[in-house]
């Protein structure tokens, strides 16, 4: 995508006065576009093979068909819309199973509106990061609660790559797994970099820790993701902890 090219905006919800709210806060932004609406999941689906957004604004919970199937075949079918779940709870389950399904990112509904600027911007960019707390209190929770189990049935973001049947994380597998075979084509440089993304941390602070340029980490986070069949680095994150790269804390949240 262009620098000079507006992010194409796709608005998800199957409450009006919503979308009205988040059309009028991002169409305020000179490299933002609306390019069209949807009510429910089927015509998100829908929008998202006519329109080609850059970026999806996704309510979790609505008719027909829900954010969460909804973003499955989305990422399915290849496209590169990056998709950020809206919830109205920060730790909500089906926010989880939505970024297990291909999300990029998720986002409560009460968001004020430069974080929502904010974060449509990042998630284009393809850097996006797993770091606010609340969404490492997602993963830790439902990783930790439900033993690496999906709590909606959508199948995890280690089931979700190819190769898992031959080696990957099976459904009804312990808390703390068996190491995934793909792991061991990770170079130990790699290792390094999987692990500092699971932390949240940014190319540019990844850059920092291990005296590398933003450049190189970059090819390194493309080398990971393609190794592991992984659609994006938050992808990443939710797989760091369903393998048991990352132990979930023993915090009370």
């Amino acid at each position: 995508m262009s620098d000079n090219t507006p992010v194409r905006v796709l608005l998800v919800d199957d409450q009006p006065l919503l979308r009205m709210g988040f059309r009028l806060i991002l169409e305020g932004e000179d490299d933002l576009c609306i390019v069209g609406e949807a009510s429910n999941g089927a015509e998100a689906v829908r929008h998202v093979w006519e329109l080609a957004p850059d970026v999806v604004l996704m309510d979790v919970r609505m008719p027909v068909l829900d954010g969460i199937e909804a973003t499955r075949a989305i990422a399915a079918s290849g496209s590169d819309a990056k998709i950020i779940i809206l919830t109205t709870f920060d730790l909500d389950e089906y926010a989880f199973a939505a970024l297990r399904a291909g999300a990029s990112a998720f986002l409560l509904k009460d968001v004020a509106p430069a974080e929502l600027v904010s974060a449509v911007r990042v998630v284009a960019s393809g850097d996006a990061v797993v770091a606010p707390r609340v969404t490492q209190r997602l993963l830790e929770t439902y990783v930790r609660g439900a033993g690496g189990m999906d709590p909606a049935g959508t199948g995890g973001a280690a089931g979700q790559h190819a190769g898992a049947d031959e080696g990957g994380q099976q459904a009804g597998s312990p808390a703390r797994p068996a190491r995934d075979p793909l792991l061991e084509d990770l170079t130990p440089r790699e290792n390094e970099m999987l692990g500092a993304m699971a932390e949240g941390l940014s190319n540019a602070e990844i850059a920092h820790r291990y005296f590398l340029s933003e450049a190189t980490v970059k090819t390194h986070v493309r080398r990971i993701l393609t190794k592991l069949h992984l659609r994006d680095r938050v992808q990443a994150v939710v797989y760091a902890y369903e393998t048991g790269l990352v132990v979930p804390s023993n915090a009370d949240y």
